[in-house]
């Protein structure tokens, strides 16, 4: 199955690009939402499950009789895939259990550390040169983070430490993409980990179960339909624009997580949460700035 490079298919459609990366964006948020909500009342386990079953079903109805089964599953580094499940249901479990003490702003802009450690840990996993001025960005976006979990606020407890190891393990799942793009197809990447993460939470779920009544059944159905539609359109959005045009709106993220918190949960960042929200968020803007210019041919 030839997969065609995102950077260079459809690029000139910038602003249905940018159209679909925001509503993807909306997705992730509704189902952060929707995860804070949940992990309320049901074990993480249970959660993280319903994420995952969902989404391996979707992907059931929607590619395999486009392409068949034999075909969505074939990989040709089956240990890499792997990992990169187990990172990705790492982050699950650390960023729902986070949302349980956390604001979802806060939680959101934490766990969007990842990028900053994607350039931190490409240089002794993937042997790339990280230029003085993104090492920059990476160190302000940690003071960025400071500054929200600053020492006497609220939200400096041992809970903070949740979304921190998050975006680590996401970190690792994007570096993992990254490596597994020219090797598997997105969707046999995207299938393998709804598989993988599936049976891994179904072997856990028999000690958690508790079950659900038909409304919480719907939002866990929910849960699941926005992650995975969330990263369709994502994938989707890199067809029509190239990332360096997108990387702004993906933060957009954020802000519909403020939004959520403030509708749903009836919290609003103070002062200091928006200005180190900022900081993150602008700093991941500067490393995706700086990645650009390091490649301009793409």
């Amino acid at each position: 199955m030839s997969v065609q490079n995102p950077l260079l298919t459809g690029v000139n459609q910038p602003l249905r690009g940018i159209a679909l990366i925001c509503l993807a964006t909306l997705l992730f948020a509704s189902h952060d939402a929707l995860s804070k909500y949940l992990s309320g009342f049901f074990p993480i386990v249970v959660v993280v499950w319903a994420r995952y079953v969902v989404h391996t079903l979707l992907m059931l109805v929607i590619f395999v009789p486009q392409t068949g089964l034999s075909t969505v599953i074939r990989t040709k580094r089956p240990g890499l895939q792997l990992l990169r499940a187990l990172c990705l249901i790492a982050t699950s479990l650390f960023f729902t259990t986070s949302l349980r003490y956390i604001p979802l702003a806060e939680a959101t802009a934490v766990n969007f550390l990842a990028p900053l450690l994607v350039t931190a840990l490409s240089v002794p996993l993937l042997k790339e040169v990280v230029t003085r001025a993104q090492w920059a960005a990476v160190i302000t976006g940690f003071i960025g983070v400071l500054i929200v979990i600053r020492p006497g606020g609220a939200l400096f407890t041992p809970a903070i430490i949740l979304p921190l190891i998050s975006a680590f393990f996401f970190g690792l799942y994007q570096l993992l993409t990254r490596k597994l793009s020219g090797i598997d197809s997105p969707t046999t990447s995207n299938f393998l980990a709804g598989i993988f993460n599936t049976l891994i939470m179904s072997a856990a779920l028999p000690f958690f179960w508790q079950a659900p009544g038909w409304i919480d059944a719907l939002f866990m159905v929910g849960l699941g339909t926005c992650g995975m539609l969330g990263h369709l359109l994502l994938t989707q959005a890199f067809r029509h624009a190239a990332p360096a045009l997108l990387a702004p709106f993906s933060y957009g993220q954020i802000l519909f997580a403020g939004m959520y918190g403030y509708l749903i949960f009836d919290h609003t960042p103070d002062i200091f949460g928006v200005v180190g929200i900022s900081v993150i968020c602008l700093s991941g803007l500067a490393v995706a700035w700086a990645q650009r210019k390091k490649r301009p041919a793409a």
